[in-house]
């Protein structure tokens, strides 16, 4: 009698594994997420060395080698930016986006400038055909010459191709069709893009070998497939693209060699993507005409500042439920600061709609936002314009006083960079040394903050 199969069940989006099917998962909550899987057999004797690809030894952690890992240059500053200053060798990045974010084509620039300067390369495609990828090298006038192509989606046969050429940086296009002959599962299954994501992982680890694994996303624009293939990998990064189809930002998620948050900007072009040298630029297209409720802020992206434009409406209310909507924003945060202002600035909404918009289509998550949100909504409400000239960052607290925010002086510098003459900042954020034509005006509270404010 035929052995049988064991299975096991195993949530979608927290991957906790239950010995028998729910509907809802009780360890992250969600609805119709825990999904039946089959487990594959291991080959006898064979002995896992994890996913660090080393066997298990007790050793000082005075011991260990601490030098800096070796990195590659992708000779596309921003992607390097975004993997922390370069391709970490025998690192393994998974790299998401919706379909046609541009992931393949980022991909296979950063190959072929790599294989301009040496690097051995390989791409290997389970998707596309490699008269596909040709045509887009050609497309995108990418020198094709020294980038070596492998269409396969069985992961023993692409670790046997890689032995024998012995790339350095390898593109793994994508995770989810690739899979393993030791799991009876679909290709695509949980248990597939498990097992076929800790086999390359350990072979990156044991070769040195620099990995990239395009993933697919869900509908909620998160990566499919188990949370482990989150967890065992080095980095995350994430391309996505702006309310102008233009551009596109990629960020990272998780990275275990660089900044977390840190962000690369891109233009799409018909010659491909291209970066973006002056991304403050790009998100302050402003209007020739000036209006009521538009302010400047600059916040703190990974390693960098970047001027945004945070812009407010505040209209009567039509109806007998007032809306507080923010785009951009958390809109919590929104409701928290009109509630401030009513408290400690004498200015209330409560009869009125008010809505919150970040300009450009990138989301805000530092608190250092909340000024800039405060006074485009006072001058939204006062019908007032705030000179095109002036900025405003500053953590706004309950009690209405006006917090300090970090990289104060690195903000204000970014800021006169671009023109501005006026900047609205809280006090501990003052700098020792005045800034070159900009005025500041250092404010303790919200009162102070909106006298300030014409």
């Amino acid at each position: 009698m035929a052995k049988k199969q064991e299975t096991a069940f195993v949530c979608t989006d927290c991957g906790a594994d239950f010995s028998r099917w729910l509907g809802q998962c009780s360890v992250c909550k969600e609805w119709n997420t825990v999904k039946e899987v089959r487990l594959g057999r291991s080959p006898a004797g064979r002995h896992s060395t994890g996913y660090s690809g080393k066997h298990s030894m007790v050793q000082l952690l005075s011991e260990v080698d601490r030098s800096r890992a070796e990195r590659i240059s992708t000779g596309i500053a921003e992607f390097d930016r975004v993997l922390g200053q370069g391709i970490v060798c025998g690192s393994v990045v998974l790299i998401g986006g919706a379909p046609g974010a541009g992931k393949s084509t980022l991909l296979l620039q950063a190959l072929a400038k790599g294989s301009v300067s040496g690097i051995p390369v390989l791409y290997v495609s389970g998707e596309e055909s490699p008269q596909q990828i040709a045509e887009r090298a050609d497309r995108l006038e990418l020198p094709a010459g020294n980038i070596k192509m492998l269409a396969e989606t069985s992961v023993e046969e692409i670790c046997k191709v890689m032995n024998k050429e012995e790339p350095q940086v390898v593109v793994i296009d994508s995770i989810q069709v690739v899979h393993s002959m030791s799991s009876e599962s679909a290709p695509g299954s949980i248990s597939q893009v498990r097992e076929s994501a800790a086999i390359l992982t350990r072979y990156a680890k044991e070769t040195n070998t620099s990995i990239f694994m395009v993933g697919h996303v869900t509908k909620d624009h998160s990566l499919a497939g188990p949370m482990t293939l989150s967890h065992i990998v080095d980095a995350q990064v994430v391309l996505s693209s702006t309310d102008d189809a233009r551009y596109r930002i990629l960020r990272a998620d998780k990275n275990r060699f660089g900044s977390v948050g840190e962000l690369g900007f891109f233009a799409m072009t018909d010659r491909g993507l291209k970066e973006v040298k002056n991304p403050s630029a790009m998100f302050l297209s402003r209007s020739g005409t000036p209006a009521s409720g538009s302010a400047v802020t600059v916040v703190w992206e990974g390693t960098r500042p970047l001027l945004v434009e945070i812009q407010a409406l505040v209209t009567e209310c039509q109806s007998g439920n007032p809306r507080r909507l923010a785009v951009g924003m958390d809109q919590n945060r929104i409701a928290m600061l009109l509630a401030v202002l009513a408290k400690h600035g004498g200015l209330a909404t409560a009869s009125d709609e008010v809505y919150v918009n970040v300009v450009g289509g990138i989301r805000v998550y530092e608190t250092s936002s909340d000024l800039a949100a405060m006074v485009g909504i006072v001058s939204s409400l006062q019908d007032r314009v705030i000179p095109h000239d002036s900025l405003f960052f500053g953590e706004i607290g309950l009690s209405g006083e006006i917090r300090p925010v970090a990289n104060g002086e690195a903000r204000l510098k970014e800021a006169a960079k671009h023109g501005f003459r006026r900047a609205v900042i809280p006090k501990a954020n003052a700098p020792r040394q005045p800034v070159k034509s900009l005025e500041i005006v250092a404010v303790g509270s919200l009162v102070e903050a909106l006298e300030a404010l014409y």
